[in-house]
């Protein structure tokens, strides 16, 4: 049920024999929940619908024309011309910090990539392993000046400043630099503090990084190696899990598992309760599996790979490597946003400065489907929340990325999301190469 920037160890012969590949056996039969948002969920048995490979087809933004708001907000061109900006990040001060990162495909796998068609749907190339600087000096809300920060990493995705230091999560590490706020670049040496599982299925390379409420711990996520662990649980390792560590990053624990790709975790305000947004497996059909916003309980566990959507069991696991006393131990999400909507980014609205029915709810970036026979996603969402909890009714907030749904083809795809000093909300476009910026 995800989609994922993509990432598959292609070759023409696997491509071949997919062609050929039997309907698995299925093991559960069509439920309808109800979730604690009160949300009415209908989830289809496995392979009610034949899973698909489906990919978009990138054409880029025309001059002038901008994704869609609701009305009484005004969408402009934060920053153009990038190099597959793929997370936001905005300081204390006002300074937006945006990681470039990208996928790296070449030889056979490129070849695979080409043929069916990933290649037109992301930056598959040299990944720009990099992080800029945006400063906006005369407090009107677009940048006065663009700049790199800090080069020379490998597939930055999470940023975080605490105390004196500026974090990057890589694809295979957690790094610290020494930093004082308002500093235009890194000039101090940064020392690794924690290794990380490198790499992963369809762009699981994300690493985020997150405060906690209290400032005393720094959450890790970390997506799975694989769609449902067909690589063994051996490869999972310290995946499809958030961790927990101390700023210097020692004392790692394990703060919830079973998260398939929890890629956009947030501190709900007033509450300090963390919320992420979890992408869900493919390949059990089009309505299969709901990716999904929930609050993360301490040891909580979220079902992948032995269930989904609570105690719903994973067909292929069932067959291969059941395990019952998992799946009973699988925790229901909040809300479902969508299978194959690939929701990525998460950003709860601190700021006053939208209408007060956004205050304290929850903007989602949803990167868009490759699993599903017709494009979903391509949009950013938004999740209402009432006494602290999500209702369950999202809305669509920002859309427009699709240009013509029966030929696949998107102007660019919505990934971060974070909310600008200014109370305007920032959207990450890296299929697009550009920033939007939504204000009231």
């Amino acid at each position: 049920m995800k989609h994922k920037l993509i990432i598959f160890p292609f070759t023409i012969g696997i491509i071949l024999l997919a062609c050929k590949h039997k309907k698995p056996a299925n093991y559960n039969n069509a439920d309808t929940i109800v979730n604690k948002s009160e949300q009415e969920v209908t989830l289809p048995a496995p392979y009610e619908t034949k899973a698909v490979k489906n990919y978009c087809d990138v054409i880029g933004w025309p001059k002038g024309k901008t994704p869609t708001a609701p009305a009484g907000f005004a969408v402009s061109l934060y920053a153009d011309g990038l190099d597959n900006p793929r997370n936001i990040y905005v300081a204390s001060n006002g300074d937006v910090f945006v990681s470039e990162a990208n996928t790296e495909v070449t030889g056979l796998k490129k070849i695979g990539a080409d043929i069916i068609g990933i290649s037109k749907s992301q930056h598959l190339g040299k990944s720009a392993n990099k992080i800029l600087l945006f400063k906006d000096s005369n407090g009107d809300g677009m940048p006065d000046s663009k700049t790199v920060f800090l080069s020379g990493l490998n597939q930055p995705y999470g940023m975080l400043i605490a105390g004196d230091w500026f974090y990057v999560a890589n694809t295979d590490g957690l790094w610290r630099y020494p930093y004082k706020i308002g500093e235009m670049k890194v000039t101090g040496k940064g020392i690794k503090i924690l290794d990380l599982p490198a790499g992963g299925y369809n762009n699981h390379w994300t690493r985020n990084l997150l405060l906690s409420a209290d400032g005393s711990k720094i959450y890790v996520s970390v997506g799975s190696g694989s769609n449902v662990a067909e690589h063994g649980m051996s490869n999972e390792k310290r995946r499809a899990n958030i961790l927990e560590i101390n700023p210097d990053g020692s004392g790692e624990r394990v703060y919830a598992s079973g998260l398939r790709n929890p890629a956009g975790i947030d501190i709900q305000p007033g509450t300090g309760v963390l919320y992420a947004a979890v992408n869900e497996r493919d390949d059990l059909g089009d309505q299969l599996v709901p990716d999904y916003l929930t609050s993360v309980k301490e040891g909580g566990f979220y079902g992948w790979p032995w269930a989904y959507f609570g105690q719903h069991e994973d067909p292929v696991l069932k067959q291969k490597d059941p395990n019952p006393e998992m799946v009973k131990k699988s925790i229901v999400p909040d809300v479902a946003l969508g299978s194959h909507t690939a929701s990525l980014g998460l950003v709860f609205y601190n700021s006053t400065s939208f209408p007060q029915e956004y205050h304290n709810g929850a903007f989602i970036g949803q990167h868009g489907s490759w699993n599903s026979s017709k494009l979903v996603g391509y949009k950013v969402i938004f999740v209402p929340f009432s006494n602290n909890k999500p209702t369950g009714h999202m809305t669509d907030f920002l859309t427009g990325f699709i240009a013509d749904s029966a030929k696949q083809k998107v102007y660019g795809r919505p990934v971060g999301v974070a909310v600008a000093k200014d109370g305007s909300l920032l959207v990450a476009d890296d299929a697009g190469n550009k920033i939007w910026r939504v204000k009231h």
